[in-house]
């Protein structure tokens, strides 16, 4: 078991140190749940509170909060001195590579190059053609296809499916039921079809012929940038000719669908869920929150924040904040909110006087005969 002091840790953060005891650090945990060997981790309001419940004898807590008594580490980013003590005690999954660094099971074809020091666990197949960087680690039940290449110091973890000629960048992760490069859904039929009329003539005509719907291949690829990570059970169709691309240092949530031909930016965050059509084009740095949806052909620019649950079907240009459904710009949201209220004020004040207007209508009408 790992240990560290109060002393130690404070220099790893970078924080500021105010001790009242020197408790040996064993393990992190929020405050109801520490022992005198935890670190406790009081980021917010509601945790700072609970330290006079703890056990803990030492405290992280953000930058102003001193406590009597207590041995705390002060810091001016409390989730990013939480990311450094995560990284002191998490372990990597460990990889069943048998006596060698490639378990006997992996079925590695003689064609492929595979790099220094490669972890290659149970039941990994690797096709031909492909490469292997130097430092990767693949756990079991792994697919790589023909001509991939995957670079260095990667980490794959168990169950991953990788079709053929993909790139994959430097210290790229992988999560658990990730798919890259399955084809894109793209289909044709002989003739103009319902979606092809209501986006021509704003409607849809009775068509009772049946119609053959063809599969269009893709025979584009998928290039992955440098240290990208992809979560669990999310999918990246390959391009239909060109390439589907993802940029440096993007991160990517569990289930998130980006269809055939997509560009996304560098440093991008894409949340659980999110659906991206085929043929958009994400810029840098740009946020799409959970479940927010994408139509095809459409360009989100760089900078832009897309509300969790939007439903996007046109493009915004560089740093928007867009919600809703159909998104609109934040502003225009706001504005929406405020019309829907005013209106209800007006429903009730028109129901108040309703039963006076309904009085005079009747008189009118008696009137009317006279």
């Amino acid at each position: 078991m790992r240990s560290f002091s109060v002393e130690e840790i404070t220099q790893i953060v970078g924080g500021m140190l105010s001790k009242s005891e020197s408790p040996s650090i064993t393990r992190i945990a929020p405050p109801l749940l520490a022992d005198e060997n935890c670190l406790a981790l009081a980021l917010g309001e509601e945790e700072i509170a609970n330290l006079s419940k703890s056990k803990a004898k030492a405290a992280l807590v953000p930058l102003g909060v001193n406590i009597d008594g207590f041995t705390t580490i002060e810091v001016e980013r409390p989730r990013l001195a939480m990311m450094k003590l995560i990284s002191l005690f998490y372990e990597e999954p460990k990889i069943m590579t048998g006596s060698s660094n490639i378990h006997p099971s992996a079925v590695i074809d003689e064609t492929a190059s595979i790099g220094e020091n490669v972890q290659i666990g149970p039941n990994v197949v690797i096709s031909s053609h492909a490469k292997i960087g130097s430092g990767t680690k693949i756990l079991a039940n792994t697919y790589i296809g023909n001509n991939t290449i995957v670079g260095e110091n990667c980490f794959f973890h168990a169950g991953i499916n990788i079709g053929d000629n993909i790139k994959l960048g430097d210290k790229v992760i992988l999560h658990n039921g990730v798919s890259i490069g399955a084809d894109g859904f793209s289909f044709v039929t002989e003739n103009p079809n319902n979606i092809e009329q209501a986006r021509a003539e704003g409607e849809i005509k009775d068509q009772k012929t049946e119609q053959v719907i063809f599969k269009i291949p893709s025979i584009g690829g998928v290039i992955i940038g440098n240290n990208v990570e992809i979560g669990a059970n999310t999918t990246i169709d390959r391009g239909t000719i060109e390439n589907t691309v993802i940029g440096d240092n993007t991160k990517i949530d569990d289930q998130v669908m980006i269809g055939h031909n997509c560009r996304v930016g560098q440093g991008c965050l894409i949340v659980s869920q999110v659906g991206i059509a085929g043929s958009c084009v994400i810029g840098d740095r740009v946020v799409l929150a959970g479940q927010a949806g994408l139509a095809d052909h459409i360009e989100i620019g760089a900078d832009s924040i897309v509300a969790a649950k939007a439903g996007v079907t046109k493009s915004f240009p560089e740093k928007s904040i867009v919600v809703g459904i159909p998104a609109v710009p934040r502003k225009e949201f706001i504005k929406q909110l405020k019309t829907m209220k005013d209106a209800q004020e007006i429903i009730s004040k028109f129901r108040k006087f309703e039963p006076m207007l309904n009085d005079f209508q009747m008189d009118m009408k008696e009137t009317a005969k006279i």
